[in-house]
């Protein structure tokens, strides 16, 4: 039997309401003849020629197999060791949900208890909850938590932050009365760090928090000793958003003073996927940890000495008087955390000090090569693996004869920051062969060399 959730005199009230009489009305603005165009439909396949169609489809695709990619503002392609998704696929973890039931659910709560304290190893931190959605939701709920733990409606963001991000940060605020302030960056050199001037003016007592990424948007390295101090001075908590295989190699968010760190994911593990699933990472110290949002899993014994893991703190309203959640966020990201724990621990702390050493080192012989082509210039400084490079050409028109050689560009940052119209944003990983470097190069001079 068809379930209709909606009876007819349900749909009559819900016409009144937007001043329709029939469900046709709806459909006006589409032009009659379109409404219900013919579908010229092949014949029927068989699934071995379907397997076959699908196949040759998907290989029009721009896929990173068979593309090199300088593409990164916030996905990345990083290596991934086998290992990773052979765990990810052992039923007991690809099938699991949210742990509620600790006693069938000690394999999940092991790996997250695993996850939590890779984190705060490496962002210096000295507690972690069990992971969110990405990177974007966990910097506006860090701002909110701190909010909550100072007590003010003040909120100071650098304009160097992923604007996406930014964008995030604005809705979830939106609406309940906190500030947000925006600290630009630096516009000669040293180019792209947050304006440190600006940011202090910015900065007063009803500031809640002070807002950075580590390395920023343009790929270059803030410093954060710095902008903690201009933080703690006003009494506000120093939020760092970082990229964790920058951590292989930069020195940790806490050891500058930071309160909060988040940062996404992905990399550990994840491909880029088109967009997500992603991960959220958040750390914080201990003192914070009841104003902290998401779940933090524990290690305990139980009554015959066996150590064991549970829920420890859950603060979200489900799960306690809604008056004390911290947050409606109900989901952790429980196998991209997997993930990450996977990858983190397959690399090791001298692997992930690899990747960071080969990203830095790619990228910065990238800059110096693309840095020779007449009517080129690379502005960030100093960068790990991203850096901004003015070009002579739209970057839009540059990608597009990118791609013609099988080369996947950079983010043309004119989309976010209209006064860097003709410069664009490119990444560099492990994952980039000095052949596809020297072919980026060579492209590069050869479109510009065409320039009208």
């Amino acid at each position: 039997m068809s379930y209709i959730p909606n009876t007819d005199v349900d749909r009559a009230r819900m016409l009144e309401a937007i001043g329709l009489t029939s469900i046709e009305e709806l459909f006006a603005d589409i032009p009659e003849e379109v409404r219900f165009p013919p579908l010229d439909l092949p014949a029927p396949l068989s699934e071995m020629e379907v397997a076959r169609l699908l196949g040759e489809l998907a290989e029009r695709n721009a896929d990173l197999d068979h593309h090199a990619c300088f593409l990164g503002a916030g996905a990345y392609r990083h290596f991934v060791p086998a290992v990773v998704d052979h765990i990810l696929g052992r039923g007991e973890f690809y099938t699991c949900y949210t742990p509620y039931q600790p006693e069938v659910s000690q394999g999940t709560l092991t790996a997250i208890y695993e996850y939590q304290t890779m984190v705060c190893q490496l962002t210096g931190m000295e507690v972690a909850n069990a992971s969110m959605y990405d990177g974007a939701s966990a910097l506006a709920e860090a701002a909110l938590m701190a909010c909550r733990v100072t007590r003010r409606e003040g909120i100071v963001a650098s304009e160097a932050i992923h604007p996406e991000y930014r964008q995030v940060l604005r809705t979830y605020t939106q609406g309940i009365g906190l500030e947000i302030r925006s600290a630009g960056y630096v516009k000669d050199a040293p180019w792209g760090r947050t304006d440190l001037a600006q940011l202090r003016d910015l900065t007063d007592e009803e500031t809640a928090c002070v807002i950075v990424q580590y390395p920023n948007f343009f790929g270059v390295i803030e410093d954060l000793a710095a902008v903690g101090e201009i933080a703690h001075e006003r009494g506000a908590l120093f939020v760092v958003c970082a990229d964790p295989i920058a951590l292989g190699l930069l020195r940790p968010p806490g050891d500058c003073g930071a309160d909060i760190v988040v940062g996404e994911g992905q990399a550990l593990g994840s491909p880029p996927s088109f967009g997500g699933p992603y991960l959220g990472l958040f750390a914080t110290r201990m003192k914070y940890v009841r104003q902290m949002p998401g779940r933090v899993v524990g290690r305990t014994r139980d009554t015959q000495g066996r150590r064991g893991f549970v829920l420890t703190l859950q603060t979200r309203e489900q799960h306690i008087r809604r008056e004390k959640a911290t947050s409606n966020i109900c989901t952790n990201e429980a196998l991209m955390a997997l993930a990450a724990t996977v990858y983190l621990a397959a690399m090791g702390k001298g692997g992930l000090r690899r990747a960071a050493e080969l990203c830095y080192h790619k990228a910065h012989h990238a800059a110096a090569r693309i840095a020779e082509l007449p009517g080129f210039e690379v502005l960030s400084e100093p960068f790990f693996k991203e850096f901004v490079v003015r070009m002579p050409r739209p970057p839009a028109e540059v990608n597009a004869q990118l791609l013609e050689r099988r080369i996947i560009g950079g983010y043309d940052l004119g989309r976010a920051y209209p006064e860097l119209a003709n410069s664009m944003l490119l990444c560099v990983t492990e994952m980039n062969t000095r052949e596809e470097i020297d072919a980026l190069v060579t492209a590069l001079g050869e479109i510009s060399e065409k320039a009208p």
